[in-house]
């Protein structure tokens, strides 16, 4: 149920384009590492850049580790670390149609019980798309005045659409076959 929460409040806060999701991850005993699991998710379309900065507050004898995976029929990972600390960024390219999931763990060493006061805050900044682009650098680099810097940015987020829209195309063609395949099999 837990789980189910922090997926939706993360879905909400990446819809009205928040900066960051933070949370404290709780640390357990290596027998119960997997129900204290917590995920973030989001649907990226395929070769869409992604850009995910995440910030490990500090925390006694505890190991978090991080990955990051999409639920493709053959899953990608992104990113596979264990006993991260501080801030750590990662971006890349997406290589499906799927939902992108960042999951930690937080794990006590042997000799630890479990108790409230064994949790480090984590903070989660991930950007999709045209958010995910430094346009400054890329300012920089290719010495773009504001107006050019600007269009650049409009052109991202127009072709952002037009890929979205397209895939929303292509979905409904599908559907619409399979409605109509259950419909003559039917009558």
């Amino acid at each position: 149920m837990r789980r189910a929460c922090l997926v939706l409040l993360a879905s909400i806060y990446w819809t009205l384009g928040c900066a960051a999701v933070k949370f404290d991850l709780p640390a357990v005993t290596p027998a119960n590492i997997e129900n204290s699991k917590r995920c973030l998710s989001q649907y990226v379309p395929k070769d869409t850049l992604v850009f995910a900065r995440v910030n490990v507050g500090p925390g006694y004898n505890q190991r978090v580790d991080i990955e990051i995976v999409d639920d493709a029929e053959v899953p990608n990972v992104y990113t596979k670390k264990k006993g991260i600390s501080g801030e750590i960024t990662n971006a890349f390219d997406t290589r499906a149609d799927a939902e992108i999931s960042i999951c930690f763990k937080n794990t006590l060493p042997d000799g630890f019980h479990e108790a409230p006061e064994y949790s480090r805050p984590i903070e989660v900044n991930f950007n999709v798309g045209a958010e995910a682009v430094d346009f400054e650098t890329l300012a920089k680099k290719e010495k773009l005045g504001p107006l050019e810097l600007e269009l650049r940015k409009l052109e991202t987020v127009v072709k952002e659409i037009v890929s979205e829209l397209t895939y929303l195309k292509r979905r409904e063609a599908r559907m619409r076959d399979t409605n109509e395949n259950i419909y003559l099999y039917c009558y």
